[in-house]
């Protein structure tokens, strides 16, 4: 499978995976929390530009750190980009969505928990899901 994609194509694939995941979240959201969902919309939404938000900003300070102290990136190093990135989408969503809600912290924390157990199985098959279909297009390009 090719791995050769432009920016534009990049930021096709990552809207998409927002705006399929907003659409699913939404509706499941609002059932679960037993709001409406225009309020879910917009909660979904503003989390959704926070975590891309914070993607930029954590990525390059954190690739900064990597490169003053020439730590190479290994297995180890990413396991704790991974928890601190988590951790600080965590520490910024989790006031959010209470505020927003009006719910405590810890009814805003398990619903962010469970929000990162959708979004687990999703990345995956998104992105799964996308390159099946971008090797399929590719290849019937190629044949024309």
């Amino acid at each position: 499978m090719s791995a050769n994609k432009s920016i534009s194509e990049r930021i096709f694939q990552a809207i998409g995976f927002e705006l399929l995941a907003i659409l699913i979240c939404t509706p499941l959201l609002a059932w679960i929390m037993d709001k409406p969902m225009l309020e879910m919309g917009a909660v979904t939404m503003a989390i959704a530009a926070l975590a891309l938000a914070w993607n930029v900003v954590f990525n390059g300070l954190f690739d900064r750190l990597l490169k003053r102290f020439a730590i190479v990136r290994n297995a180890w190093v990413r396991v704790v980009h991974a928890l601190l990135f988590e951790g600080g989408l965590v520490a910024f969503g989790v006031p959010l969505i209470a505020w927003w809600l009006q719910v405590s912290l810890w009814q805003a924390f398990l619903l962010d928990i469970g929000v990162l157990l959708f979004f687990l199985p999703y990345t995956y098959v998104y992105h799964w899901g996308y390159d099946v279909v971008r090797e399929r297009w590719v290849m019937a390009r190629a044949v024309r």
